[in-house]
């Protein structure tokens, strides 16, 4: 299966395009058990890394191998809400010691 699906409208220059292709077949033959990585995540992956300027197979084909399950899920995931500030379960007294109970 070729990587030409996933572009979704990327161009890359003749010699990326080649390159991407590359590391997405060896990327898929080198996995072992394919329900571990979806082509979509490997493709995503050589995707992504390309457009940021890899053009290294051996880099691109090792970081789509290495995606952890779910690590791709959209391109800019909103950011985790932050947790409200714990209150301690003590007071300090004005010279910094913690006072009796």
């Amino acid at each position: 299966m070729p990587i030409r699906p996933f572009l979704n409208g990327q161009t890359f220059d003749p010699e990326t395009a080649r390159l991407v292709g590359i590391a997405y077949e060896t990327a898929r033959a080198a996995i072992k058990r394919p329900g571990d990585l979806s082509d979509e995540m490997i493709a995503r992956t050589i995707i992504e890394l390309a457009k940021a300027g890899e053009r290294n197979v051996e880099v691109l084909c090792e970081a789509a191998l290495n995606v952890p399950a779910g690590g791709i899920s959209s391109p800019n995931p909103p950011p985790l809400p932050a947790s409200p500030p714990s209150k301690p379960d003590f007071i300090l007294s004005q010279s910094g010691e913690r006072p009796e109970r």
